[in-house]
C-alpha cells in the first residue's frame, strides 16, 4: 500500500514539474514591453515617447517580428507617429533594451478635401 502511494505521489510531483518548467522558461524570454509612439527609426534602433514622457531607445536586429494591427500579412517596420507595444529583453550588464516583437498600428492619414 505504502509503495502504491509513493508511485502515485512520484508521478504527480513530476506531472506538475512538466507543466511548470515551460512556463518558467517562456516567461524568463520577455522581460518587459515598451509602450507608446515611434518618434525615431533607423534599421538598428527604434526611439518610443512613452505616455509618462520619456523616450526610450529599443535596439533592433534582424530577428525581430514585425506585426501590423492593419495588415496580418505585412512584416514591414513601424513609421514615425505609430503607436507602438514592443515585447523586449533588456540585458543587465549594458541596461540596453533589445526588441524582440513590435506590434503597432500606423497612424491613419487624413484624405485632402476635395
Amino acid at each position: 500500500m505504502l509503495k502504491n502511494y509513493d508511485d502515485r505521489a512520484r508521478g504527480c510531483l513530476i506531472f506538475v514539474a512538466a507543466c511548470v518548467l515551460p512556463t518558467i522558461v517562456m516567461a524568463a524570454g520577455t522581460d518587459l514591453h515598451v509602450l507608446g509612439i515611434v518618434t525615431a527609426i533607423d534599421a538598428k534602433h527604434l526611439d518610443v515617447k512613452t505616455a509618462k514622457g520619456p523616450v526610450v531607445s529599443v535596439l533592433l536586429n534582424k530577428q525581430v517580428k514585425f506585426k501590423n494591427k492593419s495588415n496580418q500579412k505585412s512584416n514591414d517596420p513601424p513609421v514615425v507617429g505609430d503607436r507602438v507595444i514592443i515585447e523586449a529583453t533588456k540585458d543587465d550588464k549594458t541596461k540596453k533594451v533589445s526588441a524582440t516583437v513590435v506590434h503597432y498600428s500606423p497612424v491613419k492619414t487624413a484624405s485632402p478635401p476635395q
